[in-house]
């Protein structure tokens, strides 16, 4: 499923135009990456969570020639599948 299946979905399952639901997944997805901007989780009880998780800096090395490179330190968005969401799946 991509961005436009999940809008047509939206129309379809509350009745809105497929402007309005556009903008209603646009607004839901502003506010997830909003709250992780703010350092605050987004838990959706039921469907799951996503945080922030900090990387530390580390050294790698470059696969084609085996020089060691400094591999800066990020935050990076993960997302916690919930109980409900598993069982949905394994069905």
């Amino acid at each position: 499923m991509n961005k436009q299946d999940l809008i047509d979905f939206v129309a379809t399952k509350t009745g809105m135009n497929k402007k309005d639901s556009g903008h209603a997944v646009d607004a839901v997805f502003d506010g997830i990456v909003s709250g992780l901007k703010a350092d605050k989780d987004a838990r959706f009880v039921g469907f799951g969570s996503f945080s922030v998780l900090a990387t530390a800096a580390r050294k790698g090395r470059n696969p084609r020639t085996g020089e060691e490179i400094a591999i800066a330190a990020s935050n990076r968005p993960t997302f916690k599948p919930g109980k409900e969401l598993k069982e949905a799946v394994n069905r």
